[in-house]
């Protein structure tokens, strides 16, 4: 018997990336033509979601959608949000595009909301017919549905954590420099750190790893990379990690 979608549950990922220049968030496209004049009725962006399956836990369709997209499991993830207000999907062009998919737009849908933390270059994205994409987070305006108010607070969510877990680490590649580093943290918190008192910060993290390697082929001075070594920090998890800014 094939599974069948819970009708009032889905399951929202907000997908944030780093590209040593802005934080980024995968968005998808949303159109609708008129099937008589072929003029465009819905052209916005929306979060990647979908609905649980009837016998499905909510973190396992967080972990399917985000394998469905990148192809990748063990993808950190972090239950943020929910929302189910009754008024979330009743705004004209939400309603044409439920018609459009197949879906009774009368019906109240509760979205459990999940955030995700990813290195942009390390994934190649997928999604059958619709375009997806990175988006700077700075760009996201005029989301569809709810999304806006759920990115707004993913955003939120993902400042308070960093500042008590070195979960910034999993947007980085392996090998990294303290200045990317330090930008990471800027643009999350979209602010500018001196940068004599952010490495202060720094030389108190014994789990961040000196390597014996240097950047190549910049103009600048070439940097010193750095890894991140969980199995150190894990040995130290009794000191507290705080990063207050």
């Amino acid at each position: 018997m094939e599974k069948q979608f819970h009708p009032n549950i889905s399951v929202d990922c907000v997908i944030f990336g780093f590209d040593f220049k802005k934080l980024n968030v995968i968005l998808v496209e949303r159109n609708v033509h008129d099937p008589v004049n072929g003029a465009k009725q819905i052209s916005d962006l929306t979060l990647t979601g979908n609905h649980v399956y009837f016998d499905e836990k909510l973190e396992d369709a967080a972990k399917r959608i985000l394998f469905n997209l990148t192809g990748l499991s063990g993808i950190y993830l972090e239950q943020f949000f929910t929302t189910g207000d009754p008024e979330r999907l009743k705004s004209v062009k939400d309603q044409v595009w439920l018609q459009k998919i197949g879906k009774d737009p009368r019906e109240r849908v509760v979205s459990v909301c999940y955030f995700s933390l990813l290195n942009c270059d390390e994934i190649t994205l997928k999604m059958g017919n619709r375009k997806i994409g990175w988006y700077s987070v700075k760009e996201a305006k005029n989301l569809a549905f709810d999304h806006g108010t759920i990115l707004g607070n993913a955003i939120k969510a993902l400042q308070t954590k960093l500042l008590y877990e070195p979960i910034g680490f999993e947007m980085l590649p392996e090998k990294f420099t303290l200045t990317q580093l330090q930008k990471l943290y800027e643009v999350v918190f979209d602010v500018e750190f001196d940068k004599r008192n952010f490495r202060k910060k720094v030389s108190k993290m014994n789990y961040l790893v000196p390597l014996d390697e240097k950047q190549k082929g910049v103009s600048h001075k070439p940097a010193r990379y750095y890894t991140f070594s969980r199995e150190l920090y894990e040995k130290n998890s009794s000191a507290m990690f705080n990063f207050s800014i």
